[in-house]
């Protein structure tokens, strides 16, 4: 028998419900604090966007070298919502389709979503933080400005905290519930086949 069980077929609808508040909340979010900012600073990413201080973070990056962030520079903005819209709608085909292997390949799909958004964002952090105009006024040889993908890093007398906001709990919890009733759904298979 190859049907989904009911807690699998709730976690799809759970699972669903989670990536849709991506369009609704930030999923990432990156903290600055530095004495001259003592109530701190911080820039929201957002599934199609990016908010917060970014205007104070762009001017203090211009110091440094980097790079100055505007939305239009980043094609996730774009590919993301279309990617995690597909998602959902599969989603629902799998819950119409009730077949195990349909739900594995689905949360397969989900896993690799996830490990390419983290890999994609490393790389974005790491050609802000490295690649820097020769010119800047403040020049720190050997020094790299890559905040962390996630925790907390001191650079210079800025101290960074790189962490998911709302939406990115709320993605992080459709992944670990998927998973494990992925992993809940072939031990059942299993018992039935033995």
């Amino acid at each position: 028998m190859n049907k989904l069980s009911l807690v699998a077929k709730v976690s799809i609808v759970i699972a669903i419900g989670c990536i849709a508040t991506l369009w609704l909340v930030p999923m990432w979010r990156i903290d600055l604090a530095a004495p001259q900012y003592p109530e701190g600073i911080f820039m929201q990413i957002w599934i199609n966007d990016i908010k917060g201080d970014v205007d104070i973070i762009n001017g203090l990056n211009h110091y440094i070298g980097m790079k100055t962030i505007h939305k239009e520079d980043f094609r996730e903005f774009v590919y993301l919502p279309v990617a995690l819209g597909v998602f959902c709608v599969l989603g629902l085909l799998v819950l119409l389709r009730n077949r195990r292997w349909a739900f594995h390949t689905w949360t397969g799909l989900l896993l690799a979503i996830a490990a390419i958004s983290m890999y994609d964002f490393w790389k974005w952090e790491y050609e802000y933080g490295h690649h820097l105009d020769p010119s800047a006024p403040i020049k720190v040889p050997g020094m790299a400005y890559q905040p962390p993908l996630i925790g907390y890093k001191k650079m210079l007398n800025f101290e960074a905290l790189s962490q998911p906001d709302a939406g990115g709990w709320f993605f992080i919890a459709a992944v670990v519930l998927l998973t494990a009733v992925a992993v809940y759904e072939w031990k059942r298979a299993k018992k039935i086949t033995s």
